[in-house]
């Protein structure tokens, strides 16, 4: 097949990677929510060769992001998961982090909130849960393009949305996860990183 392409990946993973390779530093296996066509997952594995990436998606995607890593030929990315957030089970052990981009604003709300109490349960104490994409905060937009955005998001789906920062955090808190930075990104995007308390 013709592997699929986003230029969304394109133009965003550098400046994530500018981000993420301090966050992820410390870290051995990442899984990644929703690797979409993989290109996130080749790029950032080929840079943190220390990392193992754990990719993951709903079955049709999974095509397309074996073919990227296929061509990519990386020892430390872990062919995709089939991986619904919704389940009570997920499809793998602990990991010290998790990673999403783009996608929290896909889900509906309520996915939304199982994968941030399946992240809790998942991450090894200290663990760490990263989020990139675009936030509301205070329940009002950041920028203009972001309300139009929303717009668009909610005619083709009207569970889907741009989330409250402030809403995501109370479920983070609820499941153990403590913000540690908040990084403001291109195009009135964010990276949200909270880390797992350590249970004594």
């Amino acid at each position: 097949m013709n592997k699929p392409y986003s230029s969304a990946c394109d133009n965003n993973q550098e400046p994530i990677f500018s981000v993420i390779e301090g966050v992820f530093k410390n870290c051995k296996n990442v899984l990644e929510v929703g690797s979409g066509t993989g290109q996130h997952a080749v790029y950032f594995a080929k840079r943190m060769p220390h990392l193992i990436w754990h990719t993951s998606d709903v079955i049709k995607n999974h095509e397309g992001i074996l073919a990227w890593l296929g061509e990519a030929d990386l020892n430390n990315v872990i062919e995709p998961l089939a991986l619904d957030v919704c389940d009570s089970t997920w499809p793998i052990d602990k990991v010290d982090a998790v990673f999403s981009a783009n996608a929290v604003h896909i889900m509906s709300w309520e996915a939304v909130k199982l994968m941030v109490i399946g992240v809790g349960e998942l991450l090894e104490d200290e663990g760490l849960l990263v989020l990139y994409g675009p936030f509301n905060y205070n329940n009002a937009f950041t920028s203009e393009s972001n309300a139009r955005f929303d717009v668009w998001l909610k005619q083709r789906n009207p569970e889907s949305g741009i989330r409250n920062f402030e809403d995501l955090e109370e479920i983070a808190n609820a499941s153990g996860l403590y913000l540690q930075n908040d990084h403001e990104m291109p195009a009135n995007n964010r990276i949200l990183c909270w880390k797992k308390k350590v249970n004594n």
